[in-house]
């Protein structure tokens, strides 16, 4: 007997986790970039890339682009995403990679230098027009690393004036999702920094303004579920990018350090009403150095959905009624029943019910796939942080 009831199934039938374009590109540490056989050289074989996560999983329907590094004829990648059975997503803007935003991009004090990177922005909603995708998410590497440097309240409002203009260009149901993160590349102040300061300027902005949450993007012992549920109940809550961290923004597969934080999150994701609402999208940020870039892929999407499986067999009602009584150890017994419950045979047995491989990763791993991209992908710049 299936320890998921026909609620918990639609649920996660349902549920669908983006894809980076760059996931499938060489990445490693700020000291090297690594190279593997078999690399995507272009936006196309990235998604042909991605389009394998969605074949064994059923999870991972769009692919994210970022611009410049995708730049491409988009009618054209827009049909090859469609043909590989899947679709374009979230446009990321890059105002990181330029020698001119060396001291700010849409915070910067020089009009010119700010001008070019709100038309960077106005030239990826373009992109968003040709792709059919519905956001544009901005991450800013901006800030100062020393007191002094800079004028921290002048950046907060030229960066409201950039992103003002920048928003009044978005139109039908496009959205812009503003990112946050506590440090790095600046490390006396970040211009965004935190969920507040994030929820502060999309506020201003209007009702298709979002905040996008990171969950490698906060200090050590930041309780992640509590933003979580504030930006839910605020209706803020535009998209996550999940990833794990050990240290700081590490990017590596979601769930790899604290699966129970994932579990916590997720709960909150369906306490919220998050889970499967169009609003808020659950997409990946992760770069893999060491491991191969597909499987890894699919190993997170899986965690994800693994720890959705847990979060729904949460007794609602057992917890809800423990709550109220104050018994504090009942409470978090039924938490941590849910979240000791190996759903593995279960998903195992449910996707084989619905055509797909009761083990994602051994049959990708069967299918000879990355052998054959090795073998024909052979000359041409593999693509990478950059490209």
């Amino acid at each position: 007997m299936s320890i998921f009831n026909a609620d918990h199934l639609a649920a996660l039938a349902q549920q669908s986790i983006e894809l980076p374009s760059w996931a499938f590109g060489n990445s490693g540490t700020r000291f090297k970039v690594y190279g593997t056989p078999g690399t995507p050289r272009d936006p196309f074989e990235k998604i042909s890339d991605a389009a394998q996560v969605h074949r064994y999983t059923a999870l991972a329907p769009t692919v994210a682009l970022h611009i410049p590094w995708d730049l491409s004829d988009f009618t054209a990648l827009r049909a090859h995403a469609e043909d590989n059975g899947v679709a374009l997503g979230t446009v990321n803007s890059n105002t990181f990679q330029d020698d001119d935003y060396k001291f700010g991009a849409l915070t910067h004090e020089d009009e010119v230098i700010r001008r070019k990177a709100i038309d960077h922005h106005l030239a990826c909603i373009d992109v968003m027009d040709a792709t059919g995708s519905r956001d544009l998410k901005i991450w800013l590497a901006e800030g100062s690393n020393y007191p002094g440097q800079a004028d921290m309240r002048g950046r907060q409002d030229r960066l409201h004036d950039s992103l003002q203009q920048i928003y009044e260009r978005l139109s039908g149901d496009q959205r812009m999702v503003l990112e946050y993160k506590f440090f790095e590349p600046s490390f006396y102040h970040t211009d965004v920094p935190d969920w507040g300061t994030s929820y502060a300027q999309v506020a201003a902005l209007g009702e298709r303004a979002m905040v996008c949450l990171d969950t490698g993007h906060h200090a050590p012992g930041t309780n992640i579920e509590f933003i979580v549920m504030q930006l839910l109940r605020l209706g803020k809550l535009g998209s996550f990018d999940f990833n794990s961290r050990f240290y700081a923004d590490d990017d590596l597969i979601v769930g790899a350090a604290d699966p129970f934080q994932l579990f916590r999150i997720i709960f909150e994701v369906i306490r919220g009403g998050g889970l499967n609402n169009p609003d808020v999208a659950f997409m990946l940020d992760q770069c893999h150095n060491v491991e191969d870039k597909i499987p890894g892929q699919i190993r997170s999407v899986l965690n994800v959905q693994e720890m959705t499986a847990r979060a729904l067999l949460v007794d609602r009602e057992a917890l809800a009624a423990a709550q109220r009584s104050g018994d504090v150890l009942a409470a978090n017994a039924v938490f941590m029943d849910a979240f000791y419950t190996d759903v593995r045979p279960a998903l195992a047995e449910w996707r084989e019910g619905r055509g797909l491989p009761a083990d994602p990763m051994a049959a990708f791993a069967a299918s000879g796939y990355l052998q054959k991209i090795a073998d024909d992908r052979v000359g041409g710049v593999q693509a990478g942080w950059g490209a």
